[in-house]
Parts: structure tokens; sequence; C-alpha cells
């Protein structure tokens, strides 16, 4: 069976983030941004997939039956891919800074400063960086000082000129944390100038050292990254959240995996740190860069110049059926409503915690949480509601990769405050987004539900396309109760008739579906598959699909992340097509559809269809049963297929080719329109259309804000795990 190297599928998805950088159609400081967004994946993707194969490596032949391939080979490969992408990454870089010049916009260093900028910045100087910086003379230590994951560092020659017996090195750390890393100078007229951290403190050398007597300065940048896994022991007398807190301290001198170092550095110096750092063992941790790194510091490049370098999404959409004065449980009790993040607001789902918060009638609020926003209005209206006497369970993802310090805090909160809060397995981490409110009506509990595709994170349902449904279904609420006695009562293992649940029966029915689609295809009938998932990894079903392609099932494939599954190979017939979007926003949506002999199968999903997240999580696929909204999932989805801006084709040697335009066929970029198709949706072509009861169009749109007040949706962060 023909299948892909996940992690040189996942550098293939990375190639596409740097090809927004590269497009020159994308407004100029999101070009800058998408720099940013793939150098900040990159340091991930070392941090945790080469970290793996690195340890995977200790293994010798044992791995090669773990994973079918050599980690040496796959390392190897990773390291060419790597240079390659760094040195289009380098060319990008220098067109933007070119046609940032073109737009009077400057990023210079500190050669290039005037008189008057050069005064400015030695004011900034010494007033807001020399009190961060911690310089550290490295030939006056007897050890060598442990360097910092993800951090930046200058590595300093010290000299007096012509006399290299006085040579001496020392350590800087860039004080990131408390100080932006761009400075602004005062405006020239119109021009714009911005120079780095680094180049500040490079321009100042000789004021940090000055208690010396070297005239002769050299800076070259450094940045280690370390292992992310975290290690827990068998210690039962300590809680898990006591490990993890554990193992986030010992994650900060994981093993080091890879080095990036400019290339200008003294070979001396660079042997210095290889062997201090890595034993003298180079094997690929070794990457030449250039005078910068931390290149995700341009996430936040200064958003300076003309309104035409910027993106302005659209304001989320309001919804006219949860616009109204009165209570949200009195629309939903009526009829299903779904949402489509960010093209419709996420307040509702707040609105609807903090209604319940306050409901005398409520009694339980339960709800998964894997990601949670730094000030998260999602976890403080369910503080208000045990401080309201309901009862509020969560189930708190605290090994919620990168996320675990942030989850850690807010469950010290909700405990606090009286909620009780459920950890997840340490095998098993719960990755489903549910939500269930019980609440009483005339003598009897109705349970209202929302199950969604992404998580209950106010910040990133703005940069994220997700989708999520409010439901008062019997067939769907109980069986979510029954997953939340699953996670509260030892993981026992229920019978689900509708949900597809990991671990427990989502691997098998998928396999089942993709079969029932082979029959049908055999039979004559209707057969289709149409999947929009982040990553698609598994062997199993990738088999199963190219079964399915053999037989004549029509199977389309929107796939953002990882990609396995080889299109158009020998395995499967010419039924199978890949395709997949980077734009504006993070693709995070996860939809499935079953021809089923022509009465279609909608689901939406918490899962990617990888081995973790049906083996080892707790995922839920939801099946769509109202016809309405079966059919706004069947739009959105042939909108994405029609992409013809932004949309590549996923074939066999994954080139990242953006799918060519038919003649005469006009410019169809689907965010844009998936938008437009909701706003017609639900408000018609005309302001205000369509529903008598809703507001304009023009109020829906301006208002962005909602009972909770919302802003409008910034540029995406595109990040490979969901």
């Amino acid at each position: 069976m023909k299948y892909r190297n996940k992690e040189i599928s996942w550098l293939s998805f990375n190639g596409r983030v740097l090809q927004e950088a590269g497009d020159r159609s994308v407004p100029l400081m999101e070009r800058m941004k998408f720099l940013g967004i793939f150098s900040n994946n990159l340091d991930e993707f070392f941090r945790v997939r080469v970290a793996t194969l690195k340890r995977l490596e200790r293994l010798g032949k044992k791995a090669e039956k773990i994973i079918g391939h050599r980690p040496s080979d796959i390392l190897e490969e990773i390291h060419r891919i790597v240079l390659s992408q760094q040195a289009d990454f380098d060319n990008i870089y220098q067109e933007i800074l070119q046609e940032l010049a073109r737009e009077k916009i400057f990023l210079i260093n500190e050669n290039q400063l005037e008189d008057e900028q050069a005064e400015f910045v030695r004011q900034y100087f010494r007033n807001e960086v020399r009190p961060a910086l911690i310089p550290i003379m490295l030939d006056q230590l007897d050890e060598f000082p442990e360097l910092r994951d993800h951090a930046i560092y200058l590595v300093i020659t010290l000299m007096q000129e012509n006399q290299p017996q006085t040579l001496r090195y020392a350590l800087i750390e860039l004080p990131t944390e408390v100080l932006p890393r761009f400075v602004e100078l005062p405006p020239d007229g119109i021009n714009r100038h911005i120079i780095l951290l680094d180049d500040v403190i490079r321009f100042c050398l000789a004021e940090i050292f000055s208690m010396f007597e070297f005239d002769t300065f050299r800076a070259y940048t450094i940045k280690l990254t370390r292992d992310a896994e975290l290690e827990f022991d068998d210690d039962l007398s300590v809680s898990f959240m006591k490990k993890v807190t554990r193992g986030l301290q010992q994650r900060k001198s994981g093993d080091p995996v890879r080095f990036v170092f400019d290339q200008r550095m003294p070979p001396e110096l660079l042997k210095i740190f290889s062997r201090k750092l890595f034993k003298g063992r180079m094997d690929g941790t070794l990457i030449p860069g250039g005078r910068y790194h931390n290149f995700k510091d341009f996430i936040r490049f200064p958003r300076v110049g003309a309104a035409a370098l910027m993106d302005k999404p659209p304001k989320p959409l309001r919804h006219p059926e949860l616009d109204g004065d009165g209570s949200l449980f009195k629309v939903l009790k009526s009829r299903e409503i779904m949402l489509n993040y960010p093209y419709q607001s996420f307040d509702y789902v707040i609105d609807f915690l903090r209604e319940a918060a306050i409901d005398p009638k409520v009694t339980h609020i339960r709800i998964t949480l894997y990601r949670v926003a730094r000030n998260s209005n999602v976890t403080n209206a369910l503080i208000n509601a045990a401080k309201n006497g309901k009862s509020v369970t969560v189930v708190m993802e605290l090994q919620a990769r990168f996320d675990e310090e942030n989850n850690i805090y807010w469950a010290h909160r909700l405990q606090e405050a009286g909620v009780r809060v459920i950890h997840a397995n340490p095998n098993y981490k719960v990755h489903s987004k549910l939500i269930l409110v019980s609440r009483k009506h005339r003598r009897k509990e109705i349970l209202y539900a929302n199950i969604g595709t992404g998580n209950f994170n106010e910040s990133t349902a703005r940069l994220y396309t997700d989708t999520s449904i409010f439901t008062t279904d019997s067939r769907i609420t109980k069986e979510i109760l029954s997953v939340f006695q699953m996670l509260e009562v030892n993981y026992q293992n229920p019978k689900f008739k509708h949900l597809l649940v990991s671990p427990i029966n989502m691997r098998s029915e998928i396999l089942r579906l993709i079969d029932q689609e082979i029959s049908n295809a055999r039979s004559g009938k209707e057969a289709y598959i149409f999947l929009k998932i982040n990553n698609l990894t598994d062997k199993d079903i990738i088999a199963k699909l190219y079964d399915a392609g053999r037989a004549g099932v029509e199977i389309r494939l929107m796939v953002r992340g990882m990609f396995s599954l080889v299109s158009n190979a020998p395995e499967a017939s010419d039924g199978i097509e890949g395709r997949t979007i980077i734009d504006r926003y993070l693709e995070h949506s996860r939809i499935i559809v079953f021809g089923n002999g022509g009465n279609p199968l909608y689901y939406l999903a918490s899962a990617d269809w990888m081995p973790r997240n049906l083996d080892r999580r707790v995922e839920v696929t939801c099946p769509i049963y109202n016809p309405e909204l079966q059919e706004e999932l069947r739009q959105i989805m042939e909108i994405q297929w029609r992409d013809n801006v932004k949309n590549r084709v996923l074939d066999r040697n994954l080139i990242n080719q953006y799918r060519e335009r038919e003649e005469g066929e006009p410019r169809f970029r689907a965010q844009d329109e998936v938008y437009r198709f909701l706003r017609e949706r639900y408000f018609g072509s005309k302001a205000g259309a369509g529903n008598p009861k809703t507001t304009t169009l023009k109020a829906a749109e301006e208002s962005g804000a909602s009972r909770t007040g919302g802003n409008g949706v910034p540029a995406s962060k595109v990040t490979p795990e969901g």
C-alpha cells in the first residue's frame, strides 16, 4: 500500500504556509505574518516530531518496526527539505523587505541609523533594554549555561583590536518576554523606520561592556530547540496535575534537537556550542541561518503604512434567530442552530453559558475544555455558574500541548470556585468539544447541547474556521450525557447508536461506513465520500479509502495538514481527489459526508483520521439530522471545493500546485464566498431581506458586538495542530 510519511507530509503543509508569504496577491503585512507562522510551525515541528524521531533512533532496529522506516533516513530527508525551505524563506523575506521599502517602510539595522535615530536608540536602550539584560561572560563559568528553549541569544565576541589573545566570549538573551521584538523609530516625514531589538543591543554593545577595555565587538544570533515531550513517573501518591507541572519543569531542560546559528559565526565558536550542547554530534541538529532567528515574532510585525497593506476581514455575522431580547433556551428548545466561525459570531456560545449560569431552571452544566483563551470568558461564565449554585463539571485536559500551564491555571481557578474539575486519563486525551446543560421545564429535564469541531476559545474562534451545533435532540443529548458519565466514572464503555466516539466505536464505524459506500458503488447506487479534516494519516482507513476508490466510490478529500494518502496512486482509481486551502483563516472544521445510496449522512467531528484521534483520545463525531443544516453544510463543502484562488491540489508528489482555473472561469475564493453565502442565507440578498424578525444586514454586519461585545476578526494564525 502506498503511504506517505507523515513528517514529510507535514513539511509539505508548512510549505503551503510559506507559499502564502510568497504570494504577491496577499497584503504585504499579512505576508510578513505568514513568515512568522511558518517559523513558529517549524519550531513546534522540531520540538515534537523531530524530537520523537530522535528518541526512536536510539531504539535501533526496533524503531523501524514501529514506524516502518529508519528514523535516520527520515531525519536526513527532513534536514534536506528544511534547508531548501529556509532558502525559499530567505528569498521571500528579502522580496518583502524590498516591497516594504517601496511603501516607505524600512527595516534597518544598527549600521544604518541616522544621528537622530541613533540618539533615540541609545535612550531607548538605557531606559527600557539595559535593565532587562543579564550578560554572561562564558570564560568565567565553570559550567556551560543552560540555554532556554525558544529564546534568542546573541553570542558576543569581545577583543581589543588586532590583539587576538584578548578574545573573550559573552552571551546575552534577548528579553522578548518583557519587550517587543520591534522598535518603531520616530517618523521621518512619510518614511517609517523599524529596528529589531537584536540590533538595538548590537548598537550598544560597547556601552554594555564599558567596564572592560574591549573595542571590537561581533554578535551572532543563535537559537536552541528542545524536546517538548512531557514524561510522567508512576508515583501513585502524586496527583496528575502535579505530574504535569513537574513535566513542564523537565521540559525546560529537554534534549536539544535543533541549533540554528548565524552562518557567519566563526567555526571555532560553533564548535564550542556543538561540543557543549550536542557532545560533538551534529546529525542534522545544526541549521545554518541568517542574522536573525525566531521569525515567529514577525507574526506581530508593527502594523504601519497604508490600509491596503493589511487584511481587513469582515466582522462576524449575527444569527437572526439568536439576536432577540428573550431567552436563548426558548429559541434552542424549538429549533437547532448551526454556527460557522469566524463567519458567524462565537459570542452566542458565551451567551449560552452566561444565561445558563443565572437561569434558575438550570441545574447542571458539563463541558470539555482542551484549549481556552488566556482571558477566558468561557471559564468565567462557568465560575459564575458555580457561584450561583449550579452543579458544574469541567473535564479539563491538562496535556493540551503548549497550553498545559494555561489549563493548570484555569483548573485551579475553577476548583477554587467550587467547580468539579475532572482531569482526563493520562492515556486518553479528551479532545472532544462538548457542552451539556440540564434544565428543568414543567417537571421534565431537557438537555441542551453544543457540539463542535473546535475549542471553546473565543480567541481562536476569530482565527479558525469551525462549526458547532446547538441541539436538544434527545438522540444526541442522551448519548452526550453518556460520554460525560464515561469520563466521570472510570471510562466505562457505554453503547452508542448515534454518536461515533473514540476510542470506543469511531474507528469501526468509519470503516463500516466506507464499506457501505463500497457496497453501494458495486450495486450501482450513488456512492461518494466528501471529507474535510485537518490530517489524514491512519493506515487502515487509507487502505479502506483505496478499496473504495477501486470500487468506484467518488472521494473528495479536503485536508489542511498531513496527507499520507497518495492521490491517483496505482492502489486507487482516479476517483480519489485531494485538495487543501491555506488562506486568511485556518481551515479547522471537520465535516464528513457519506453518499449512502442517495440519502446522505452528515457528521461534524472533533477528530482527524489519525491513530491518536481514533485510538488514544476521547473524540466525538456527531450526526446532523436536520435537513436544513445538512443543506448548509453541503453548500459550504461545495464552495470550498470550487475555490480556484487558494486551493492547492494534493497530488502524488505534494508539490502544492494551485488548482488551475479553467478558461473563462472567474476567480472564486472560498473564504469570501462562504461569508457571502451565510450572509445571504440568513439575511437575504438585500439588507434585512428574508427574515422580518432580523435587524438589517448593515446593522448585523457592523454590530460585530453581541450581548458580550465582540471585535472584528484579525488575520489568521495557521498552525498544524487542532
